[in-house]
């Protein structure tokens, strides 16, 4: 009976080493499993906070204390809607679109006078100063045509066809190529600047918005605002190379490069936010709020600061600093106060006025920020 019982014991005992033995070993695991999860969300969160953009949260300032109105230059056409402007370093003249006028308006940024204004340009949108041509290219939208203007006589000498809805302009200078981006045509149209002709029609699958040249990458980047898209082109056999989307935009609309520090601004209409873009990985690195339905961008290279209009007459200002942005602030202009140029010699900001006081105006500004020299 005894030895029975021992037995029993000895058995109780080596079942309770097993459940102690498998308990123990139940918990490692558990503790293993626990890390690897973690470790799994931990990678998760990581690799989201990386792909993610980041979100500017610095408080912008009113600017009605940095900008100073220089002058108001009172401009022909009426009260009608402005669009792109151009400015030629080499002959200081800054070309205007009065799209509502159908008129290209020259403007000499030395003596501060409009010295001429060319007539019949139907319903003008984009327009692009080539120093090394001594040409200027204007998308005579109404028309569906691309004219082109001597800068010694500012006549039209030649009309090129340009799609159905040319509007934004870009110059490769290596191939001597103009691509124009056909809005409701959803192509980027090429022109042959030796012989003034039509050469190439590139189908982008979705309305356009402006076309850039990179000169870094000799690309041509385009918006293709329907599809949410950044769309890179070889322009040498006008073939599509790459589509890369852009997270946070909705109908990137308007399109300007810092070739130097591989940057891309993008300003998105529908949903009123700059997106920079690192064109080393087409990645987005910040999403930054500004007017509503911001248009044209303009960039001070020396200063690194960019200007974002919107038809709503809001000027949003930014910083760049090293590859991100800070944004500045915001400032109200005038209503349709959409466009905007910069000279990169005086620093002095263009902003054509639709309607100021019943007459249209070119209004001459200077911005000034603190720590940043003008």
């Amino acid at each position: 009976m005894s030895k029975h019982v021992n037995m029993e014991k000895e058995s109780m005992e080596q079942r309770s080493k097993f459940r102690l033995f498998f308990q123990q070993k139940g918990n490692h695991q558990q503790r293993v499993l626990g890390g690897i999860i973690a470790g799994g969300i931990l990678l998760v969160v990581l690799s989201l906070l990386l792909w993610h953009p980041w979100t500017a949260t610095s408080t912008p300032v009113d600017l009605a204390e940095h900008v100073q109105t220089i002058a108001d230059i009172p401009l022909s056409g009426g009260p009608s809607r402005m669009d792109y402007q151009s400015l030629d370093p080499k002959s200081h003249l800054l070309f205007v679109s009065h799209l509502g006028a159908s008129m290209v308006s020259v403007f000499n940024t030395t003596s501060n006078t409009v010295v001429a204004d060319i007539p019949g340009i139907p319903a003008v949108h984009g327009v692009l100063a080539i120093p090394e041509l001594g040409r200027v290219y204007a998308s005579a939208t109404g028309a569906n045509q691309v004219d082109v203007i001597d800068e010694r006589t500012l006549r039209v000498t030649a009309k090129i066809p340009g799609g159905i809805y040319p509007d934004g302009v870009a110059y490769d200078p290596i191939r001597h190529r103009l691509f124009v981006s056909d809005e409701t045509g959803q192509t980027d149209t090429v022109i042959d600047t030796q012989t003034e002709q039509w050469i190439a029609t590139i189908p982008l699958g979705g309305e356009v918005g402006n076309t850039q040249y990179d000169p870094v990458s000799g690309r041509i980047l385009v918006d293709v605002q329907t599809l949410n898209q950044l769309v890179v082109i070889d322009p040498t056999t006008t073939q599509v190379v790459a589509r890369h989307a852009l997270p946070g935009c909705q109908h990137d609309h308007s399109l300007l490069l810092d070739a130097a520090r591989r940057l891309a601004f993008v300003v998105c209409d529908e949903n009123n936010v700059l997106l920079v873009v690192d064109l080393r990985t087409f990645r987005v690195r910040s999403v930054q709020s500004v007017g509503n339905v911001p248009d044209v961008l303009a960039f001070d290279q020396q200063r690194h600061l960019l200007y974002v209009a919107s038809e709503s007459g809001v000027i949003s200002l930014f910083e760049e600093q090293g590859q991100n942005l800070r944004k500045v602030g915001d400032q109200f202009v005038a209503p349709e106060a959409h466009t905007v140029a910069v000279d990169q010699q005086t620093h002095r900001v263009y902003l054509p006025l639709e309607n100021l006081g019943g007459k249209p105006v070119l209004r001459i500004a200077q911005f000034s920020i603190s720590g940043n020299a003008s």
